[in-house]
This record gives structure tokens, C-alpha cells and sequence, in this order.
């Protein structure tokens, strides 16, 4: 489970510096029951993010059954999606 307060707590952290792969290694070590993915938002068509901020948007991720599924249920939560966002 992920609460709304650790994915704002989570987005203000990411939102400190620039996004990278080095950023997200950080979350993964201060968070380490969070399975966390970084990927580019046109990665994620057709789906609405649960949180949008300035570079990034962020999704979560239900790892309940066989396949990964984006959620919006944070009871269901165990995954966060960091997806960049690049002006155009």
C-alpha cells in the first residue's frame, strides 16, 4: 500500500533536482518497499496520471496479480511510475 502523503512526499523529493536514473536509485533506497519505474510519459498512452507536476507525471502500479497493472487505488499500491515529460 502507498498513501496519498507518500506520493506527494515522494514528488516533492523527485522535484528537488532533475530527473534522472540516479534519482529514481535514490527513491528506490529511502523507499524499499516501493517498486519503482522510470520511463518517458509517451511510454504511457490511454491513461490518466494520479499526480501531474512540473517534468514529471506519477502512476501506481498494482503488482497484485500475475501482470502489472496501472492503478488508481492506493490500498492496491505497490508501485510508483515516474514518467518524465518532455516539452515539446
Amino acid at each position: 500500500m502507498i498513501t496519498p502523503e507518500q506520493l506527494h512526499a515522494i514528488a516533492a523529493r523527485i522535484g528537488e533536482q532533475a530527473l534522472s536514473e540516479s534519482v529514481i536509485s535514490t527513491l528506490r533506497g529511502e523507499y524499499p518497499g516501493i517498486h519503482f519505474t522510470y520511463c518517458m510519459e509517451d511510454d504511457i498512452p490511454n491513461h490518466e496520471p494520479l499526480l501531474e507536476c512540473p517534468g514529471f507525471n506519477l502512476y501506481l502500479v498494482d503488482g497484485r496479480e500475475h501482470c502489472l497493472c496501472l492503478t488508481r487505488n492506493y490500498e492496491h499500491a505497490s508501485g510508483i511510475v515516474v514518467a518524465e515529460v518532455l516539452d515539446d
